[in-house]
C-alpha cells in the first residue's frame, strides 16, 4: 500500500514520541512513511523532501521537533500539502516551551496545524480525520474510534456511580 501519510522528525531521538501516530494511523489501516529529516542539519534534504512530497502520494505530513522546532514551518513554507506539528520536548529543550512556540507561531499564509506538547497520537488522529473528509472508509472508523472511547467513559462513569461516587 503506498504511503498517504509522512511522519518527519528532525532527530531520531524523537521517534519514541512520533511512534504514537505511527501506531494509531496504522490501526486506521492508513499507510505511512516515516523518516528523518532536519531542518538544520540537512536543510537540502528537507526541502526536496517538501517539494515532492504530494508528487509520491503523501497527502499529510506529520512533523515533530523539539528546541528550535523549525521543520513544521519550514515544510509548511514549501509543501501544498497540510502539515501538522508536533512539538517535542527533548533534551535541549525549556521545558518544551520553545517547540510549543516554533510550531504555533506561524505566520499569516503558513499555516501548521499543532498539537500539544508529545502528542504524536493526536496529530496521527487529525490526519485521519483529514483523509476522512475524501475517503468515507476512513471516516467510518475514525466515527468508530471516537464511539469506543465514548463507551469507555461511559462504562467508567456507571462503575463510579454503582459504587456511589457521583
Amino acid at each position: 500500500m503506498k504511503p498517504q501519510v509522512s511522519i518527519i522528525m528532525g532527530s531520531d531521538s524523537d521517534l519514541p514520541v512520533m511512534r504514537d501516530a505511527a501506531v494509531i494511523l496504522d490501526s486506521f489501516g492508513i499507510a505511512v512513511e516515516v523518516t528523518v529529516v532536519s531542518a538544520h542539519r540537512t536543510p537540502k534534504r528537507m526541502v526536496e523532501f517538501a517539494e515532492n512530497a504530494h508528487l509520491r502520494g503523501i497527502q499529510v505530513i506529520i512533523a515533530g521537533a523539539g528546541g528550535a522546532a523549525h521543520l513544521p514551518g519550514m515544510v509548511a513554507s514549501i509543501t501544498p500539502l497540510p502539515v501538522i506539528g508536533v512539538p517535542v520536548k527533548s533534551s535541549n529543550s525549556i521545558d518544551g516551551w520553545d517547540s510549543i512556540l516554533s510550531i504555533l507561531q506561524m505566520p499569516n499564509g503558513v499555516p501548521v496545524a499543532t498539537v500539544a506538547l508529545n502528542a504524536a497520537k493526536n496529530a496521527g488522529i487529525l490526519a485521519a480525520e483529514i483523509l476522512g473528509c475524501a475517503d468515507a472508509a476512513i471516516q467510518q472508523k475514525i466515527i468508530a474510534y471516537k464511539k469506543e472511547m465514548r463507551d469507555t467513559v461511559e462504562a467508567k462513569a456507571r462503575t463510579l456511580e454503582d459504587k456511589g461516587w457521583k
